[in-house]
């Protein structure tokens, strides 16, 4: 567990994605957020757990926290959300970026999803540039920080910043940016504006795969060692932008696109049930001339 005076941070790593998720709280008053939690998700059959979810929610319960905030970063590419579960657990609000109208209206017509509202409706708080709220007595910003989506932001809570996926450790390296309205321009100037706080803020990573060389999982680190990031570090933007556009040219997509895309724009809900009870999730298949592996 990490502390300030203040502030309180429990993380929960997902091995399966590679995902910490975080307990966060005010020390004072016991109340608390959780930033970008995982629902366990088989692909291979279709089946889910909120044993991740339930985890946290043992943490908050031995903390005595009361969870009045689930806070996600941006619509996940490789994790479903445990949102809707911990919002009717806890009664938690569920907050996220204003552009996540965005993101919906990319990827509804690929899905061909008429439910999907377009306006972000499905989640309970859509927060601005600059915004502050409240977690307990302590204030949280949102700094909107695009890029990896169009809709990424990071929370900014006492000395401490969740950065989801915009910026991982230093030695391993930075978000990719090809993601239907990515821009690894975008990218550089979110991550310039990361590395523009004080030094010794501390950065809490989204996920971690373990940097060659580096036998243990590590989320936490700070502005000062950012600025070494083995992405970043002695490039110019111009030749961050066009190594970092040659490098996802050639990355495979995430093993949970499909179906973490369809539920996360709607804040983690899956369709409705059909008449069998069971929820379905679309597959979108286009046939191509070239062989998949050319």
């Amino acid at each position: 567990m990490s502390r300030t005076d203040a502030l309180a941070i429990r993380a929960f790593f997902d091995e399966p994605t590679n995902t910490i998720s975080y307990l966060v709280w005010d020390r004072a008053t016991a109340k608390g957020a959780i930033v970008d939690p995982v629902l366990d998700f088989d692909h291979r059959s279709g089946k889910a757990s909120t044993a991740s979810a339930d985890a946290i929610l043992a943490g908050a319960a031995e903390e005595a926290v009361t969870v009045e905030w689930i806070l996600e970063t941006h619509a996940h590419a490789d994790h479903l959300s445990a949102a809707p579960y911990l919002k009717l657990k806890t009664g938690a609000r569920v907050g996220i970026g204003e552009h996540i109208r965005d993101v919906q209206r990319i990827f509804r017509p690929v899905f061909n999803l008429t439910d999907v509202s377009g306006d972000g409706s499905e989640f309970d708080r859509l927060f601005a540039d600059g915004e502050r709220f409240r977690i307990g007595a302590l204030e949280a910003e949102v700094i909107f920080v695009p890029g990896h989506t169009p809709a990424d932001v990071a929370y900014r809570i006492a000395d401490a910043v969740f950065v989801g996926d915009t910026l991982f450790m230093p030695d391993y390296g930075t978000a990719r940016a090809d993601f239907p309205g990515g821009d690894a321009d975008q990218l550089y100037d979110s991550m310039q504006r990361l590395l523009a706080l004080p030094d010794e803020t501390r950065l809490f990573m989204c996920h971690d795969y373990k940097a060659p060389g580096r036998d243990a999982y590590a989320w936490e680190t700070t502005v000062a060692e950012e600025k070494k990031n083995v992405h970043l570090a002695g490039r110019t933007k111009e030749e961050f932008v066009a190594w970092r556009r040659q490098r996802d040219a050639g990355l495979a997509a995430p093993l949970l696109l499909l179906p973490s895309i369809q539920t996360n724009i709607r804040a983690g809900k899956f369709p409705e049930a059909e008449a069998n009870g069971v929820h379905y999730l679309k597959l979108p298949v286009r046939l191509v001339e070239q062989p998949l592996n050319a």
